[in-house]
């Protein structure tokens, strides 16, 4: 009960503020329709109860797999048994990201289907396990994660050339979108399970960073890729734009929670049956331990269930109505506004956040203090979504213009900081990028860019996670900076 009321505790904070100031807008500025709002609140409370039973089961099944498959693994003493565990956990674990599950059905809705979600999920998914195997190698062999960092950027760089607009916004969307809530916690399980078997424990505490850094950039990899081997690019997109239900809200909670049983359950029935196998053969967890892992999965089946219905069937929606209706209207001044008081309150109420800022804190013992890092980090990623919300509104703007200098900072202080700050830092890359940013926020920028004449939905509607991603990377590099200094000092 403790473990509920704590989970529910932390999702409330995530939701509550994107609710009232939904509810702000509403009575101040954009008026919506009677049924649009109530979908709203029917959907925003789904995903409270998914998001709380969901994150349960990934503290009780999620991060003990990852562990135990992670050592599993280092234990073997192959580096073919590391490299094929690598590729296969790192494909199905990513496919059960609700974030890409849920950024894969917009690309699909946006694209009327030429781009399909199933395709953006298997894309991104095989680039994510090509780079997990990467990130465990340079565990295995204690390789420098700036050098890996630098060549996977430097390659971003490159391909970025040759890649179409639209698939570029998608591709750095894919990365910080894939970082969520079931594969942080899983890589950050898998990379800590190996270096815990070092026998450097300095060595081991760094090497435990930078793994969903290294992943992160496989997504981004693989997108470009098949934008430069394939037909796809330079296509433009719409969305639609829905009121409320033409079926009614019963009806279409019951059509989404069939339709989501079946996603979900292909998306998280692999990582069961290969962990089935893991235990049979070689593990052999007793039963009292196995039972609560296989209660916790689920636990995350019905949460990722109850969670994608709420974001389906109603939430989302209304962030695309207020984007819309601000886009049509001119309104840019309330636009830019608006788009950053979401970054604040998201950032503020993100969980994840609360956990990285703690762990900072015992890290560099107390002298970074997790309110100042707070502070910081929801003012960039405030600054992050007005950035996204300009980019709709400039004509011009492109994803690159505010990306490149941004990596080329961040590549650039990754030379001058401690590197347990570059892993840090690049891990926390996904933190800012939750469940409210891939929806409410995401569905916001696409639906201004549907009401602006000068936009695109394809091109200028994605970005946004991109950018959001970006903004704890150059805070938490400047940190480590600035206690790099003070320690000098000292």
């Amino acid at each position: 009960m403790n473990v509920l009321k704590e989970k529910f505790l932390e999702v409330i904070r995530a939701v509550l503020p994107i609710v009232g100031l939904v509810l702000l807008i509403h009575f101040l500025v954009v008026p919506l329709p009677a049924e649009a709002l109530v979908g709203f609140l029917i959907g925003a409370l789904a995903i409270i109860i998914g998001m709380t039973v969901f994150l349960i089961g990934v503290d009780v099944a999620i991060t003990p797999i990852g562990s135990y498959m992670g050592k599993g693994a280092a234990l073997s003493n192959k580096v073919i048994i590391v490299v094929l565990g690598g590729l296969v956990l790192g494909f199905f674990i990513s496919a059960a990201e609700p974030s890409l599950t849920v950024l894969g059905n917009q690309i699909g809705a946006v694209t009327d289907g030429a781009i399909s979600s199933l395709f953006i999920v298997a894309v991104v998914s095989i680039g994510i396990a090509v780079m997990v195997v990467v990130g465990l190698l340079r565990i295995v062999y204690s390789l420098s994660l700036v050098y890996i960092l630098s060549i996977a950027y430097g390659i971003i760089f490159l391909l970025s050339f040759f890649t179409s607009p639209d698939f570029l916004s998608i591709a750095f969307d894919a990365s910080g979108a894939t970082t969520g809530s079931v594969t942080v916690p899983f890589l950050l399980a898998l990379s800590a399970g190996v270096a815990t078997l070092k026998k450097n424990s300095t060595s081991s505490e760094e090497d435990s960073f930078g793994l969903v850094a290294i992943a992160s950039t496989g997504a981004i990899l693989s997108v470009m890729i098949v934008n430069v081997f394939s037909s796809f690019g330079g296509m433009t997109g719409s969305l639609e734009i829905g009121v409320g239900s033409e079926n009614g809200f019963v009806a279409d909670f019951i059509n989404q929670i069939i339709l989501q049983s079946f996603e979900v359950f292909i998306a998280i029935a692999p990582i069961v049956l290969l962990f089935s196998l893991y235990q049979v053969l070689s593990l052999k967890l007793p039963a009292r331990r196995i039972s609560r892992i296989w209660k916790g999965l689920v636990y995350v089946y019905i949460g990722l269930i109850i969670f994608l219905t709420g974001v389906n069937a109603g939430f989302m929606n209304v962030g695309s109505l207020i984007g819309y209706t601000l886009g049509q209207d001119g309104a840019y001044t309330s636009l830019v506004i608006i788009g950053f008081l979401l970054g604040l309150v998201t950032i503020l109420a993100e969980p994840a956040v609360n956990v990285l800022t703690r762990q900072i804190e015992d890290v560099t013992s107390g002298a970074i203090k997790p309110l100042s890092i707070l502070a910081t980090l929801s003012i960039g990623v405030g600054l992050a979504i007005m950035f996204a919300t300009l980019r709709v509104i400039v004509e011009g703007l492109a994803l690159w213009h505010l990306l490149l200098p941004g990596y080329i900072v961040a590549i650039g202080l990754s030379y001058l900081i401690p590197k347990m700050f570059v892993g840090m830092a690049f891990d926390a890359g996904g933190v800012a990028s939750g469940p409210m940013t891939a929806t409410f926020i995401l569905a916001f920028i696409q639906g201004a860019a549907q009401g602006l004449p000068q936009a695109d939905v394809l091109v200028d509607g994605f970005g946004m996670i991109a950018l959001v991603a970006l903004m704890p990377i150059l805070t938490l590099e400047i940190f480590g900076f600035i206690y790099q200094l003070k320690a000098k000092k000292a």
